[in-house]
């Protein structure tokens, strides 16, 4: 069973890159159980039905679980609301209120695949005046994180939940992990053509 430290350093590898600072602090909330004492955050129900949709757009559903059979939209709100500070809060709900503005559940798909590729986009050069430092999560493991002065854009806010969100669910591990029993010394199984490459 992987530990605390484990966990972040092989879900940052499935992210891709740097963990903004404020998702590394809110993992070890999460994980101390001490929750913030924060502003109160909540989302109305066409909030929620944005995120939703947006989340799905990350991690749709194909022959595997999309983010919303995860159980992402729900896990998205519950990390921001207990373990987030109230910077992302308001950068959370600004990005959502301009989908709203936006009328992006309105719209067709490829409509809201071009409103999330330029908001992609436009948060490629709001993402530059973050700067990238390492810190320390365990005895020998060291993170990058990305630290800014303000809160934390809102698409990478919602991609870095929605990945956290899906590889920490039991569908998104089944979605891309293949179980294979230990019962005594393990030896890796050759896998077959098509078979998931990762194993625990």
């Amino acid at each position: 069973m992987f530990n605390r430290r484990e966990a972040v350093s092989r879900i940052a590898m499935m992210v891709g890159g740097a963990f903004t600072a404020p998702t590394l602090f809110a993992m070890d909330v999460k994980e101390s159980g001490k929750f913030l004492n924060a502003d109160v955050f909540s989302l109305t129900d066409a909030q929620r039905q944005i995120v939703a949709a947006v989340a799905e757009h990350i991690i749709p559903k194909t022959n595997t679980a999309g983010a919303i059979d995860a159980g992402v939209p729900a896990f998205i709100e519950l990390m921001l609301k207990d373990c987030y500070k109230a910077p992302e809060h308001a950068s959370f709900l600004k990005g959502v209120n301009d989908l709203m503005k936006a009328k992006f559940l309105s719209q067709n798909q490829d409509g809201q695949v071009a409103v999330l590729t330029l908001l992609e986009s436009n948060t490629k050069d709001m993402m530059r005046s973050y700067q990238q430092r390492r810190m320390k999560v365990g005895d020998n493991v060291d993170k990058e994180t990305l630290e800014g002065a303000n809160g934390v854009p809102f698409w990478r806010l919602i991609k870095e939940l929605t990945l956290l969100g899906y590889y920490t669910s039991e569908k998104g591990i089944e979605a891309s992990f293949v179980y294979q029993p230990i019962p005594g010394k393990f030896e890796a199984t050759k896998l077959l053509p098509g078979q998931k490459s990762f194993q625990y």
